[in-house]
């Protein structure tokens, strides 16, 4: 008996145009993307370990979850965490391999199981769907309850978007449009159990720090909502359809040093952090019921 399990490919890439996007099978997300000579996403080297979560795949909760607890149908359940005090981060899959289920030149799906385990007892199918252009990307994240129980559970994606910028800091330069009304208040990333007004008219976004959870987005008439950001390189427009009330916008402070402050991560998410303990904006799916969001990001040169 000498088989191994397969370790190539470790990732697939798209191209359309001047267009080339790198998808990471270790997570399923977005490991780098560039037009012509610009990073549109702000990625990692290949085979590296991503600092940030940069371009992954949020699932079965986005951004954080108090201490790892929380509770359903009377059972309470623990995560994983860091430590003590430590909240469970950003879902279950970052590190686990997805599988290729579809290719074409310029549009790919891939796709893993999230199996139940202490702390997460459901058992989910989950599918990402990407397409290239060479002025866009498209992703739509799919997700069926494999189970045969209802499951709740949150979603979202992590793309770190640059328009220029490659020192500490640039990312001060760029001038940025968000189209939402509220912010949770936070301690630590969590939830403090109040809400603010936000004007997302933010402007040039100079020395402030953003680590905002956002909701109340304005959508245009065709239900979607569009963040802009504008820079030396070009402008980005991430817009997202109606699955995806919440936003995450933070613009990297506690990065190491070298990426810290140079691009912004706008993060789509279906609920707020602390989600799967306050209830607030959680998916529930019956038994092979399915539920799917899309966003776009595109991009125009300076």
């Amino acid at each position: 008996m000498t088989a191994w399990p397969p370790t190539e490919p470790t990732e697939v890439e798209l191209v359309s145009g001047d267009a080339r996007l790198a998808v990471d099978l270790r997570g399923g997300g977005l490991r780098a993307l560039t037009v012509g000579d610009w990073a549109v996403l702000d990625g990692y080297p290949p085979g590296t370990v991503p600092v940030g979560r940069r371009g992954g795949v949020l699932l079965p909760w986005p951004n954080r979850l108090r201490d790892g607890r929380w509770s359903w149908e009377g059972q309470q359940l623990q995560l994983d965490t860091a430590g003590p005090g430590k909240p469970a981060a950003h879902g279950l899959v970052t590190w686990q391999q997805w599988s290729v289920l579809a290719r074409h030149s310029d549009a790919l799906t891939v796709g893993t199981v999230v199996e139940a385990r202490p702390g997460y007892p459901f058992r989910l199918a989950a599918a990402v769907d990407t397409h290239l252009t060479g002025t866009g990307l498209t992703v739509t994240v799919r997700v069926r309850n494999a189970g045969d129980r209802p499951a709740p559970f949150g979603a979202g994606t992590h793309p770190y978007l640059s328009v220029g910028a490659t020192a500490d800091g640039g990312i001060g330069d760029a001038e940025l449009t968000v189209p939402a009304r509220t912010a949770l208040d936070l301690d630590g990333g969590l939830p403090t159990g109040t809400r603010r007004p936000f004007d997302g008219a933010v402007g040039r976004i100079g020395d402030r720090a953003l680590d905002d959870a956002v909701t109340d987005l304005d959508r245009d008439g065709d239900g979607w909502a569009r963040v802009l950001l504008r820079g030396s390189a070009g402008t980005l427009e991430l817009a997202v359809d109606a699955a995806w009330p919440w936003l995450q916008v933070y613009s990297g402070e506690t990065l190491p040093e070298g990426q810290r402050r140079r691009s912004l991560a706008v993060e789509p998410m279906t609920c707020p952090p602390n989600a799967l303990a306050d209830g607030v904006d959680l998916v529930v799916l019956d038994p092979g019921e399915t539920w799917s969001g899309t966003w776009t990001l595109t991009w125009t040169g300076a």
